[in-house]
């Protein structure tokens, strides 16, 4: 049993993942429903006990620890009162997702349904409750619908694709709202301010910006508003600067955040570079799986995700590739916060081809080849892919979405990224992660696994190594599988392992950056499972490297880069 150091402390009592789940948009209003909930499974293998929410039913932590099927229907149910004063006037029903289909009825009276297994969603069920106890049913299916984004979840695990999760696997709360409410807010930064729009709400508002010793109030009509920020202080790795904003929209007020900083591409003496706040960076990050020994899609606490971010960080690292997954707002607040740097990639369906996705492409066929996909499996995928620019919109973290990784699902990647770039102009794009690139990208991304870094840019769009390296080195007493073992270099010892990875970074990364590389991507932040090729063990317990080691190797390329692009100057 791989125990991570965060268990203590939820078995300690309280109630698991009580933090408010929606860092963007707080109210004062807030009934977490974690906790035991009554969990029945009709299937071939009945059961019926009691599950931890948000923990899935396959992993540990949710107390069942059990494979489910594609036929069996899952039956969750709990019982609730409203604290006192808690009615304002509606009633509000959110959930952080649920894998894949989930039907959810109040007092036996449905009060929706959704699809899709990584986006929240919410119903109003103000109608449906009674004073008193109420009870609240969720029936789930997992079937593993490949038409829909599954990411990296399969039946069996094996390799780079890993146990499928099901059911509910985030924060289950409620919130009261008067009958006007603010529904969302939009927030766009720039150089000297931001842009604030609303929906919902009453006609008059007002804001609230916290900037540093000053308070700018600002009232105003309409969805929208612009509040100038004079001497700003710009949000970065080195200084991840967060302006608290307070909006009042008749009975309802909600707190948020935002940080001002710009993302963009400029060419420094005829090089492209990704430029933050008007000047080149070198994104230099992890592939993050976001998967735990624990909890799976989740770790026991959110001090699990605000652990990787803080670690990589002293490592050097100001960038996290968040691979095929969509996380709890938390994890984004996290770095926010603590100034990392998100990639963040769409989330693939469509069925996987080992011999056209990575045996061909691996070998020499690098262009020219998608998937037929139906017109079901392209809507669920640009739905999906829109609702994710959409939850993630506000958070300053995120510079740069991988629509494609390695033709896994891939379809008309130039008319998706057309799509995706008109929803979020103030991001870049990377189109087609790894091979299979069309015409359109804002960036030339390639992974390298099996041969020297030696990348030549073509000058026209920045250069971003977006996965290497996989040095697996296996510790098997925090291991997940004794058999197998996946990675694509291997050591047995530790000093050749970091002898091994240092030189990589001073001599092959070193070089790329001389060439002009904007971005690179090591993989990764932890081992999963089958793969040992993480810094981080998967229980979390060691971190394979000497972390200050690490940094002062970092260190050196971040002074290479400054130099090369001239930001020294």
């Amino acid at each position: 049993m791989l125990e991570t150091p965060f268990e203590k402390e939820l078995f300690d009592g309280g109630v698991p993942f009580s933090e408010y789940p929606r860092p963007q948009l707080k109210r004062d209003s807030y009934l977490c429903l974690n906790g035991k909930w009554s969990f029945t499974v009709l299937g071939k293998n009945e059961f019926e006990g009691e599950i931890t929410v948000p923990f899935a039913p396959e992993s540990r932590l949710s107390g069942v620890e059990r494979y489910t099927e594609k036929d069996d229907i899952l039956v969750y149910s709990r019982r609730f009162s409203l604290p006192d004063g808690f009615n304002r006037g509606r009633v509000l029903l959110n959930f952080g997702a649920v894998d894949q289909y989930a039907d959810v009825f109040i007092n036996g009276s449905l009060a929706g349904s959704h699809e899709g297994g990584y986006l929240p969603f919410s119903f109003d069920i103000t109608d449906l409750i009674k004073n008193g106890e109420n009870e609240i049913t969720v029936n789930v299916s997992d079937p593993l619908d490949r038409e829909i984004p599954y990411g990296k979840q399969t039946e069996r695990s094996k390799g780079m694709w890993y146990t499928k999760i099901s059911g509910i696997w985030q924060t289950v709360w409620l919130e009261s709202v008067p009958d006007r409410y603010i529904e969302g807010i939009k927030i766009t930064p720039c150089e000297n301010g931001v842009t604030v729009k609303v929906k919902g709400g009453c006609e008059r508002k007002a804001i609230t910006v916290k900037a540093g010793k000053r308070v700018i109030f600002q009232s105003f009509k309409g969805s929208s508003v612009f509040v100038r920020i004079d001497e700003p202080r710009y949000w970065s790795p080195d200084d991840p600067y967060l302006y608290d904003i307070t909006l009042t929209s008749g009975n309802d007020s909600v707190c948020s955040y935002f940080a001002l900083r710009t993302v963009e591409i400029k060419k420094v003496n005829g090089t492209p570079y990704i430029c933050l706040n008007g000047k080149p960076i070198f994104l230099n990050g992890l592939l993050d799986q976001g998967y735990f020994s624990d909890g799976i899609f989740l770790p026991a606490t959110p001090a699990g995700f605000e652990n990787d971010v803080i670690t990589m960080k002293k490592c050097g690292f100001n960038m996290l590739r968040k691979h095929i997954k969509l996380e709890p707002e938390l994890f984004y607040y996290y770095c926010d916060k603590h100034g990392m740097i998100v990639f963040q990639d769409m989330i693939n369906n469509g069925k996987y081809s080992f011999f056209f996705d990575t045996a061909l492409a691996t070998l020499f066929l690098k262009s020219g080849f998608e998937h037929r996909a139906s017109k079901r499996q392209k809507k669920a995928f640009l739905d999906n892919s829109k609702g994710i620019i959409e939850q993630l919109y506000n958070h300053p973290c995120v510079c740069c979405y991988t629509v494609f990784n390695e033709g896994w699902g891939q379809f008309d990647a130039d008319g998706c990224y057309d799509y995706l770039k008109l929803l979020d102009g103030t991001r870049i794009f990377d189109a087609t992660s790894g091979w299979f690139a069309r015409k359109k990208s804002d960036v030339e991304s390639h992974h390298v696994y099996f041969k020297k870094l030696d990348l030549k840019p073509k000058g026209v769009r920045p250069l971003v190594l977006s996965e290497f390296g996989g040095y697996s080195y296996k510790i098997k007493e925090h291991s997940f599988n004794l058999k197998n073992t996946y990675g694509y270099r291997f050591f047995t010892e530790k000093a050749d392992f970091e002898k091994a990875l240092f030189a990589l970074y001073e001599n092959e990364v070193a070089d790329m950056i001389r060439r002009g590389l904007s971005a690179a991507v090591y993989t990764q932040v932890s081992d999963v499972e089958d793969e040992t090729n993480g810094l981080f063990t998967y229980d979390r317990q060691l971190l394979k490297v000497d972390a200050k080691r690490m940094k002062k190797v970092n260190d050196k390329l971040y002074r290479l880069f400054e130099k090369v692009s001239g930001k020294e100057s």
